[in-house]
């Protein structure tokens, strides 16, 4: 092929996707979430740990229940009576206490991993909502307590009972001993 008949070609392709691209952004444009809309707000006040204590999947799926008017703002335990009472000034309702049907109000945990009884099943990485565990199959797994949201969905699947809760501030050795203690 020469020339002359490659280089229309290409840049019609070139027209045909800057074309496209640009319409594409202007759909993407039109049908991204106001940031502040209510639903982005309601988010906004939730603590963020995914942990389906509140019987929706996550933090957002519970705030468009609460902007649609399905959900109460007293299901969300790991946000305790802070994040009831800003939800309640938010929209205008009296606070109530947190329902104890979702779980107990407690303070922020972490998960941590015995490494010594970690037998690498991996069964704990798909389990974790914000992906806080790192490791392999078959090999030692750890948690990254910075992003542990401390939402227990990891204690269930594994097989050893080598997952703790604990605070975050407490040293590793400490944190260690009662991880072992607890399994």
């Amino acid at each position: 092929m020469s020339d002359a008949t490659l280089l229309p070609a290409i840049a019609m392709a070139a027209g045909l996707a800057g074309a496209l691209g640009a319409a594409l952004g202007l759909v993407a444009a039109r049908l991204r979430a106001k940031p502040d809309s209510l639903v982005e707000r309601i988010d906004a006040l939730l603590p963020q740990t995914q942990c389906a204590q509140c019987l929706y999947p996550g933090c957002r799926p519970y705030a468009e229940a609460i902007a649609r008017g399905e959900a109460e703002i007293d299901r969300c335990p790991p946000g305790g009576e802070a994040t009831v009472r800003a939800l309640a000034e938010l929209l205008g309702r009296e606070p109530r206490p947190v329902d104890p049907r979702y779980g107990p109000t407690r303070p922020r945990l972490v998960a941590l991993i015995d490494e010594d009884r970690c037998i690498g099943c991996a069964l704990c990485l798909p389990a974790c909502p914000v992906d806080a565990i790192v490791g392999s199959p078959r090999l030692m797994h750890t948690v990254i307590a910075d992003q542990c949201t401390g939402c227990e969905l990891c204690l269930p699947p594994c097989p050893v009972d080598c997952i703790a809760l604990v605070p975050p501030d407490r040293d590793e050795t400490a944190a260690r001993d009662a991880a072992a203690a607890a399994a």
